[in-house]
């Protein structure tokens, strides 16, 4: 054969080879071409990796629909919508110093308007709070887009619904001496003093708290109790805590029979030693969290609560003392393996045990209702990859 037939046969070769490259669909295009504004975010595709950030986080637009987030709430706080049908109201300024009479512009100037409210926060800001937080109904405090962090004093969430707590970093809570404070409407009133949880949670229903960073406080992370129900929480990060997550204070509480919360797709991670959670009474989905070693225990109850452990993954520490999930407790362990602990495609790593306890349990159509889907222990790790506090940067998916 002559150069000029192998000129040919490569020449039409190379152009077979050229017309079978594939057609880029209009995501891989996307992914290679520059963005309007030429941040690197724009350059890779948006991960949401369970149902909560699907609904929401690959959205470019999230900062001009900001109350679209409350159709996104999981689980038993389904239908949640916080401050969605109200104003939106700006934080401009961290002062916290007067709290009888806070200005505007300020977090708690906002917190206390007693009608539906968004509120959101103009730049970074860290939030010395001299007292408690009071959160009335249909309140929604949203940190997207900035980087927010509250200490000294957390937030209580106590006798009013609907409320959503999302991408907030709230650590080093202290115990507090209550004093005069402003929280509605009315005059100034005095407060009691408090234990130093990060957001208390009492006599309250549909309450999202989300993608919140929690650590480093004097009591519990998050405390739920005395007859609150219809509460999720989901892709938050707790740390550096000995009491993590408390469903229920009293056993002697029996309002709290009526409980149901989901505690959904969250990283336990860093020098946490128990309560995660710790549940007296109620009906308790722990669904798809990563548990990354522990101290005393992981899950723990007492007065005969439903708990039902599906898809999680739980490591555990390297000493022996340190390998079993759960712990029975208080009055009435006797009988503690009546009690329906229910462990369903849990990953147990590293010689973690999970002792399960009663039967499967017929739920009711409301408990039935704020199930939310459970994937295997094996993608718990991809589940709550982005747990915690977001960086979120308008007119790009967060």
């Amino acid at each position: 054969m002559g150069i000029k037939h192998c000129c040919y046969i490569l020449y039409f070769t190379l152009a077979l080879v050229t017309l079978l490259q594939p057609v880029r669909s209009a995501e891989d295009l996307h992914e290679i071409l520059p963005s309007p504004n030429g941040t690197r975010r724009g350059l890779q595709a948006c991960e949401a990796n369970n149902i909560v950030d699907q609904c929401w986080r690959c959205k470019a637009d999230w900062a001009e629909n900001r109350q679209a987030l409350a159709d996104c709430a999981p689980g038993f706080a389904k239908g949640t919508f916080g401050g969605k049908l109200g104003d939106v109201y700006t934080v401009t300024n961290e002062n916290d110093d007067d709290v009888a009479n806070p200005i505007e512009g300020s977090l708690r100037f906002g917190a206390a308007l007693e009608r539906p409210i968004w509120i959101i926060f103009e730049r970074d800001m860290v939030i010395h709070l001299n007292q408690e937080l009071v959160i009335n109904t249909d309140t929604t405090i949203d940190g997207r887009g900035a980087n927010v962090e509250i200490i000294n004093a957390g937030l209580h969430i106590n006798n009013v619904k609907n409320v959503i707590i999302h991408n907030i970093n709230i650590h080093d809570i202290k115990p507090n001496e209550g004093g005069i404070v402003k929280y509605n409407d009315g005059p100034a009133r005095k407060r009691p003093k408090s234990d130093g949880d990060a957001i208390y949670i009492a006599r309250a229903s549909q309450v999202w708290i989300d993608h919140c960073s929690l650590s480093m406080t004097a009591d519990e992370l998050i405390d739920v109790k005395l007859g609150s129900t219809l509460v999720t929480i989901s892709n938050c990060k707790f740390s550096q805590s000995q009491f993590v997550l408390l469903l229920g204070a009293n056993d002697e509480d029996v309002e709290d029979k009526a409980m149901m919360v989901n505690v959904a797709f969250n990283t336990f991670a860093d020098q946490v030693d128990q309560r995660m959670p710790r549940c007296r009474h109620g009906f308790f989905q722990v669904v798809n969290n990563n548990y990354d070693r522990w101290g005393t225990y992981a899950l723990s109850g007492s007065a005969a609560p439903t708990i039902l452990s599906q898809g999680n993954r739980f490591f555990a520490g390297d000493e022996p003392s340190k390998k079993s999930v759960v712990m029975r407790s208080g009055p009435g362990t006797e009988g503690s393996m009546s009690w329906n602990w229910r462990s369903d495609r849990d990953l147990l790593e590293n010689g973690a045990t999970f002792e399960p306890s009663g039967v499967d349990p017929v739920l009711t159509p409301e408990q039935n209702a704020g199930m939310i889907p459970a994937e295997p222990g094996e993608a718990a790790l991809t589940l709550t990859a982005f747990t915690g506090v977001l960086s979120c940067q308008p007119g790009v998916p967060c």
